[in-house]
């Protein structure tokens, strides 16, 4: 069965764009990606992508051509724009297509998401008590993890004040100033113990890929980082997830450690082949407890390993190189994509400033509501 191979990757700079939609976003995504792998959209054999606030996103043909492209609508939370990744993957593993770009997009408006409760299957009552505002559920959770396993406060602040060094050296970041340790741990508390630096912030931007047939790459002369694993679970009875009613006594594993367990197999492939990772981090408590659930290492060892400057530019094991959802922001639709972009840069030796040298293997991995994760690993 023939590789997929990333032919091409473009991306619409995140944070504000006042004057220019979501949907104008995402069409300067797939334009930067085509341009990218030298293609035109009639190129393109099919389509997937996601949006979350700005409308449909096959709403894209008209302003790039209605070549009668087959163009699927994907919608799974954060994890939408993996999720159109993996649609696109599957597809041209069945043999049916060669070639065709995946996108999301989003433009949230300020603010903290406001989840209806029973879109996802919860009471009503359960977001009049405050439970659907995931600030809390996400200080809820690095609390009781903190406690269980010895992580600091101060190690929350060093997370997020490496996104915001990382960020500096990213074009297609929001937030590109650098900001003191001291100055994120007394910044204004949004939920305890995570102060307003330590929170990403919903926002705008695009992110759009070509993926094509390896047989299909080298008929165009084209080459690309190949996908080696790419896998989207749900959560599992006994996980605790965000809208979770209650946490149960018996625990189960997350979404996260199943698809990235899958992702590891399929790759042929684990934790310690990685040369560079891009992982969740709505907020800082993800990213450290992300390390351990994707494989990186233990419950615990974060503390000494953040510390050492393990996860920073240089160190041995270095996340989120763009600055990550803290210092991007996150539009729903193209957070996930906009890992596996950052990643492409790194295999390409395309991100300057941020470059992580000699990568080989980069690793991605997005969480969405209300309890799924998908994991992408490429190989230069």
């Amino acid at each position: 069965m023939s590789d997929i191979v990333i032919v091409g990757a473009g991306i619409h700079p995140f944070g504000r764009t006042d004057g220019r939609t979501g949907l104008e976003q995402g069409v300067f995504a797939i334009r930067e990606a085509l341009a990218d792998a030298g293609l035109e959209w009639s190129d393109m054999e099919f389509a997937f992508g996601g949006s979350s606030a700005a409308g449909s996103a096959d709403a894209v043909l008209p302003r790039l051509g209605l070549t009668g492209i087959p163009f699927i609508n994907v919608n799974n939370g954060c994890a939408t724009g993996g999720s159109a990744l993996l649609s696109g993957y599957s597809a041209i593993k069945s043999g049916e297509f060669d070639i065709g770009v995946v996108v999301g997009f989003d433009k949230h408006p300020r603010g903290a998401f406001n989840a209806d409760p029973e879109a996802s299957g919860l009471p009503r009552w359960y977001g009049e008590t405050g439970m659907m505002l995931t600030t809390q559920f996400f200080a809820n959770k690095i609390t009781r993890y903190m406690a269980l396993h010895g992580i600091s406060q101060r190690t929350l602040g060093l997370v997020a004040e490496k996104a915001f060094d990382n960020a500096v050296h990213a074009p297609h970041a929001w937030r590109r100033s650098p900001v003191d340790l001291d100055t994120i741990l007394n910044a204004p508390m949004v939920s305890d113990p995570l102060t307003k630096f330590m929170f990403c912030s919903p926002a705008e931007g695009g992110a759009a890929l070509i993926i094509a047939s390896e047989r299909k790459a080298r008929e165009l002369g084209l080459t690309g980082p190949k996908v080696r694993g790419a896998a989207i679970r749900t959560r599992p009875v006994g996980s605790f997830e965000v809208f979770a009613p209650a946490l149960e006594i018996e625990r189960g594993k997350s979404a996260v450690e199943l698809a990235s367990a899958a992702a590891w197999e399929m790759a042929g492939v684990g934790p310690d082949d990685v040369d560079v990772a891009q992982l969740q981090d709505t907020e800082s408590g993800a990213e450290i407890m992300h390390m351990a659930e994707n494989g990186f290492c233990k419950d615990g060892e974060q503390e000494r390993l953040i510390a050492e400057g393990a996860t920073r530019l240089g160190g041995r094991m270095p996340v989120n190189t763009d600055g990550g959802c803290l210092a991007c922001g996150e539009p729903i639709g193209a957070s996930g994509l906009r890992q596996v972009y950052e990643n492409v840069q790194q295999l390409r030796d395309r991100a300057n400033g941020r470059q992580v040298e000699g990568a080989r293997i980069a690793y991605s991995q997005v969480y969405g509501a209300p309890g799924l994760s998908g994991c992408v690993v490429l190989e230069r």
